[in-house]
C-alpha cells in the first residue's frame, strides 16, 4: 500500500453511461485508485443533481451541461483556473473538445502536471470513415488540440498499437507516451441471482442459447455486420438467439430491425435496451458468448467485462486486444466484414462442449494477467509521480 495519497482530477466532458467506454472506464478506475493512494475527483460537464451521478463513488464537480457538442464552458474553465493547484495531477479524458484546452491552460498555469487519455480517437479509422470531419479537424488539430498533447506530462495509450496507429492520423505528432492497459474489476454480488434477474427482465431468452452484443449501437460498432451474419446462420441454429443489448443514440435500431424482419428472424433478434448493474452482469452470466464486430476499439472494455464473467468472447481484429485474445485463447478472432463476422459464429457453434468448456477455464488466467484494475491504477499512479518529479516518458 502506498502511504503517500495523491489527490488527482480526472476532466471530462460528461458522465452519462450512454457515452460510452471513457465513463465505465473511470468508475472501474476509481476502485483500483483506492487500492494504491490516489483521491479521485472529476470535473464534468453535467447538470449538478443527475441521477446517474449518484452512480459514482468519488466527488463530481458538475458546472453545468452546455448545449454544443464542443462543450465551451466559461464555468469549467473558472473552475479549472481557480481549484487546479488544489492536486497534485490533472488527467484529461478524451480529446477534441473544450474541456481538454481549459485544463491544459489552468494546469500549466498552476504549475501543475497533465496527463491525457485519448481513448482511441486518434485512431485512423475515423479519418478513412468521416474525411469531411478529418478535413475540419485538421485546423482544430494545429490551434488547439494538438498542443494539449505536445504539452502533456504524458498521452497514456491503452495499447501498443493504439499507440502506434495514433500518429497516422495527424500531423504534427510529437508528444510523450506510455502504455498503461485498461481494465476492470470482476462484478460484485451472486452469478445466479443475477442471472435468474436477468432473464426475468427478458423472459423471452429463458431456455434459450444467445449470442450476446453489449455495446452503444453505433456504426463504428459492425451492428449491420451482427445482425446479417446471425440472419445468415440462423436457420442451421434454430436453437439460438442474439441480444443486442446498449443504448442507440444514432437511431439505428429501426433499419437493423427492418432488415432481420425482412430476413425472417426479428423474433430470434432482441433489444433490451442499455443495461446496468446486476441486469448487466446477469446478461454476461446467462449468454453463450459475447461477440463484438466493431470496426475500431482501441481497448473495448466490454471484453474485458465479459472475460471476467467467464464468457468467452467473439471479436474482430480491428479491436486493438484482439492479440490477447488470440494469445491467451479466450475466443476468436476474425477480419470486421459480413463474411468475418459469420466465421465467428461458425467457429464457436462447431465447437463441442469440451472444447467450450476449454476456453471458458482460460478466461480466468487471463483476466488476472490482461485485465486487472489494480494494475492499470498503478500503472497510472506512477505515471503521476514521474510527471510530478519531472521524470518524464521519452519522446516517440
Amino acid at each position: 500500500m502506498h502511504t503517500s495519497p495523491i489527490r488527482l482530477l480526472h476532466v471530462i466532458h460528461d458522465l452519462s453511461p450512454a457515452a460510452g467506454g471513457p465513463q465505465e472506464n473511470l468508475l472501474q478506475l476509481s476502485k483500483g485508485y483506492r487500492e494504491v493512494g490516489v483521491e479521485l475527483e472529476v470535473l464534468s460537464l453535467d447538470t449538478a443533481g443527475s441521477p446517474y451521478l449518484g452512480r459514482y463513488p468519488f466527488p463530481v464537480h458538475a458546472v453545468g451541461a452546455v448545449k454544443s457538442t464542443f462543450g465551451y464552458s466559461a464555468a469549467a474553465r473558472r473552475w479549472l483556473q481557480q481549484n487546479a493547484k488544489n492536486y497534485d495531477a490533472v488527467i484529461i479524458d478524451g480529446l477534441w473538445q473544450y474541456p481538454g484546452i481549459a485544463a491544459r491552460k489552468a494546469a500549466r498555469s498552476a504549475g501543475v502536471p497533465y496527463l491525457v487519455f485519448p481513448h482511441g480517437m486518434l485512431d485512423p479509422w475515423f479519418r478513412k470513415r468521416y474525411p469531411l470531419k478529418h478535413l475540419k479537424k485538421l485546423i482544430f488539430w494545429r490551434l488547439f488540440q494538438y498542443p494539449v498533447l505536445r504539452d502533456a506530462a504524458c498521452v497514456i495509450f491503452t495499447t501498443e498499437a493504439e499507440r502506434e496507429l495514433a500518429p497516422q492520423s495527424f500531423s504534427p505528432h510529437t508528444w510523450k507516451s506510455a502504455v498503461v492497459s485498461l481494465g476492470t474489476s470482476r462484478p460484485e454480488g451472486e452469478p445466479g441471482a443475477q442471472r435468474e434477474a436477468f432473464l426475468t427482465a427478458s423472459p423471452a431468452l429463458r431456455g434459450r442459447r444467445f449470442l450476446l452484443f453489449l455495446s452503444r449501437i453505433h456504426e463504428k460498432k459492425g451492428c449491420d455486420l451482427l445482425v446479417k451474419a446471425f440472419c445468415s446462420i440462423a436457420a442451421q441454429h434454430p436453437g439460438l438467439d442474439l441480444v443486442v443489448a446498449g443504448p442507440d443514440p444514432d437511431g439505428l435500431r429501426p433499419g437493423l430491425e427492418a432488415v432481420a424482419k425482412e430476413r425472417g428472424f426479428a423474433d430470434r433478434i432482441h433489444w433490451p435496451g442499455m443495461l446496468q448493474g446486476d441486469l448487466k452482469w446477469g446478461a454476461f452470466h446467462a449468454a453463450e458468448v459475447f461477440i463484438l464486430p466493431s470496426h475500431q476499439e482501441n481497448f473495448g472494455i466490454a471484453i474485458a467485462e465479459a472475460i471476467a464473467c467467464r464468457l468467452p468472447v467473439l471479436i474482430s481484429n480491428k479491436i486493438n486486444i484482439w492479440d490477447y485474445v488470440t494469445e491467451d485463447g479466450t475466443g476468436f478472432v476474425e477480419e470486421d466484414t459480413e463474411a468475418g463476422t459469420v466465421r465467428l459464429m461458425e467457429r464457436w457453434l462447431v465447437l463441442s462442449a469440451g472444447e467450450r468448456a476449454a476456453i471458458i477455464e482460460r478466461t480466468d488466467a487471463s483476466f488476472e494477467k490482461r485485465f486487472s484494475m489494480r494494475n492499470c491504477a498503478l500503472g497510472v499512479r506512477s505515471l503521476v509521480e514521474a510527471a510530478m518529479v519531472g521524470a518524464r516518458p521519452s519522446p516517440r
